[in-house]
Protein backbone atom coordinates (compact mmCIF):
# COMPACT_ATOMS: atom_id res chain seq x y z
CA UNK A 1 0.00 0.00 0.00
CA UNK A 2 1.29 3.44 -0.90
CA UNK A 3 1.26 5.87 2.01
CA UNK A 4 2.59 9.23 0.84
CA UNK A 5 3.79 11.80 3.31
CA UNK A 6 2.24 15.24 3.55
CA UNK A 7 5.19 16.60 1.54
CA UNK A 8 4.71 13.91 -1.14
CA UNK A 9 1.05 14.86 -1.57
CA UNK A 10 1.85 18.55 -1.80
CA UNK A 11 4.66 17.95 -4.30
CA UNK A 12 2.31 15.80 -6.39
CA UNK A 13 -0.42 18.45 -6.66
CA UNK A 14 2.05 21.29 -7.25
CA UNK A 15 3.74 19.24 -9.96
CA UNK A 16 0.43 18.38 -11.63
CA UNK A 17 -0.58 22.03 -11.57
CA UNK A 18 2.74 23.12 -13.10
CA UNK A 19 2.58 20.43 -15.78
CA UNK A 20 -1.00 21.26 -16.71
CA UNK A 21 -0.25 24.99 -16.94
CA UNK A 22 2.61 24.30 -19.37
CA UNK A 23 0.67 21.67 -21.35
CA UNK A 24 3.09 18.88 -20.46
CA UNK A 25 1.87 15.30 -20.79
CA UNK A 26 0.18 13.93 -17.70
CA UNK A 27 0.00 10.40 -16.32
CA UNK A 28 -3.51 8.99 -15.88
CA UNK A 29 -3.69 9.80 -12.16
CA UNK A 30 -2.31 13.28 -12.87
CA UNK A 31 -5.05 13.86 -15.44
CA UNK A 32 -7.70 13.08 -12.84
CA UNK A 33 -5.96 15.32 -10.29
CA UNK A 34 -5.73 18.11 -12.86
CA UNK A 35 -9.46 17.88 -13.53
CA UNK A 36 -10.19 18.28 -9.82
CA UNK A 37 -7.72 21.19 -9.60
CA UNK A 38 -9.64 22.82 -12.46
CA UNK A 39 -12.86 22.37 -10.47
CA UNK A 40 -11.30 24.35 -7.60
CA UNK A 41 -9.82 27.59 -8.95
CA UNK A 42 -9.92 29.00 -5.42
CA UNK A 43 -7.05 26.65 -4.49
CA UNK A 44 -4.81 27.20 -7.51
CA UNK A 45 -2.65 29.82 -5.78
CA UNK A 46 -1.76 27.15 -3.21
CA UNK A 47 -0.20 25.03 -5.97
CA UNK A 48 1.92 27.72 -7.61
CA UNK A 49 4.94 27.63 -5.33
CA UNK A 50 6.23 24.27 -4.12
CA UNK A 51 8.34 25.71 -1.28
CA UNK A 52 5.43 27.73 0.09
CA UNK A 53 3.11 24.74 -0.25
CA UNK A 54 5.51 22.54 1.72
CA UNK A 55 5.71 25.04 4.59
CA UNK A 56 2.10 26.22 4.87
CA UNK A 57 0.02 25.06 7.82
CA UNK A 58 -3.74 24.72 7.38
CA UNK A 59 -5.05 24.79 10.93
CA UNK A 60 -8.65 23.90 11.65
CA UNK A 61 -8.89 26.88 13.97
CA UNK A 62 -8.14 29.22 11.04
CA UNK A 63 -11.28 28.03 9.28
CA UNK A 64 -9.42 27.43 6.02
CA UNK A 65 -9.81 24.26 4.05
CA UNK A 66 -6.62 22.37 3.35
CA UNK A 67 -6.65 22.24 -0.48
CA UNK A 68 -4.26 19.28 -0.55
CA UNK A 69 -6.48 17.22 1.73
CA UNK A 70 -9.60 18.30 -0.12
CA UNK A 71 -8.23 17.33 -3.54
CA UNK A 72 -6.75 14.12 -2.13
CA UNK A 73 -10.24 13.14 -1.04
CA UNK A 74 -11.62 13.90 -4.51
CA UNK A 75 -8.84 11.78 -5.97
CA UNK A 76 -9.49 8.96 -3.48
CA UNK A 77 -13.19 8.86 -4.26
CA UNK A 78 -12.45 8.91 -8.01
CA UNK A 79 -10.09 5.97 -7.60
CA UNK A 80 -12.51 4.10 -5.35
CA UNK A 81 -15.24 4.47 -7.96
CA UNK A 82 -12.95 3.41 -10.81
CA UNK A 83 -12.25 0.06 -9.13
CA UNK A 84 -15.48 -0.13 -7.09
CA UNK A 85 -13.61 -0.53 -3.83
CA UNK A 86 -15.10 -0.74 -1.32
CA UNK A 87 -17.59 -2.75 -3.31
CA UNK A 88 -20.70 -0.68 -3.97
CA UNK A 89 -19.07 2.76 -3.80
CA UNK A 90 -19.34 3.28 -7.56
CA UNK A 91 -23.09 2.70 -7.56
CA UNK A 92 -23.61 4.79 -4.43
CA UNK A 93 -21.66 7.76 -5.86
CA UNK A 94 -23.42 7.40 -9.23
CA UNK A 95 -26.80 7.50 -7.46
CA UNK A 96 -25.73 10.52 -5.43
CA UNK A 97 -24.43 12.22 -8.60
CA UNK A 98 -27.74 11.63 -10.37
CA UNK A 99 -29.71 12.98 -7.39
CA UNK A 100 -27.52 16.08 -7.08
CA UNK A 101 -27.03 16.44 -10.84
CA UNK A 102 -23.38 17.12 -10.14
CA UNK A 103 -20.40 14.80 -9.70
CA UNK A 104 -18.63 17.60 -7.86
CA UNK A 105 -21.45 18.06 -5.34
CA UNK A 106 -21.76 14.29 -4.95
CA UNK A 107 -18.07 14.04 -4.16
CA UNK A 108 -18.37 16.72 -1.50
CA UNK A 109 -21.15 14.78 0.20
CA UNK A 110 -19.24 11.50 -0.15
CA UNK A 111 -16.22 13.25 1.43
CA UNK A 112 -18.24 13.78 4.60
CA UNK A 113 -18.87 10.04 4.72
CA UNK A 114 -15.26 9.19 3.92
CA UNK A 115 -14.00 11.57 6.59
CA UNK A 116 -16.40 10.08 9.13
CA UNK A 117 -15.23 6.55 8.29
CA UNK A 118 -11.57 7.50 8.68
CA UNK A 119 -12.23 9.37 11.92
CA UNK A 120 -14.19 6.44 13.39
CA UNK A 121 -11.42 4.05 12.40
CA UNK A 122 -8.74 6.19 14.01
CA UNK A 123 -10.83 6.80 17.12
CA UNK A 124 -11.67 3.13 17.63
CA UNK A 125 -8.38 1.62 16.49
CA UNK A 126 -10.29 -0.66 14.12
CA UNK A 127 -9.97 -0.96 10.33
CA UNK A 128 -12.11 1.38 8.23
CA UNK A 129 -15.71 0.18 7.90
CA UNK A 130 -16.36 0.16 4.15
CA UNK A 131 -19.95 -0.98 4.60
CA UNK A 132 -20.74 1.97 6.87
CA UNK A 133 -19.12 4.30 4.34
CA UNK A 134 -21.28 2.93 1.50
CA UNK A 135 -24.42 3.16 3.67
CA UNK A 136 -23.61 6.77 4.50
CA UNK A 137 -23.23 7.69 0.81
CA UNK A 138 -26.45 5.84 -0.01
CA UNK A 139 -28.28 7.72 2.78
CA UNK A 140 -27.03 11.00 1.31
CA UNK A 141 -28.38 9.94 -2.08
CA UNK A 142 -31.83 9.18 -0.74
CA UNK A 143 -32.38 12.33 1.31
CA UNK A 144 -33.64 15.56 -0.18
Amino acid sequence: MFTPSQADVRRFFCSVYAKSRTSQPLEAIETIASQWIDEHPEYQADFMNMDTALEKVYGVEGGHTNPFLHLSMHLSISEQCSIDQPRGIRQAVELLTARRRSLHDAHHEAMECLGRMVWESQRSGRPPDGAAYIECVQRQATKD
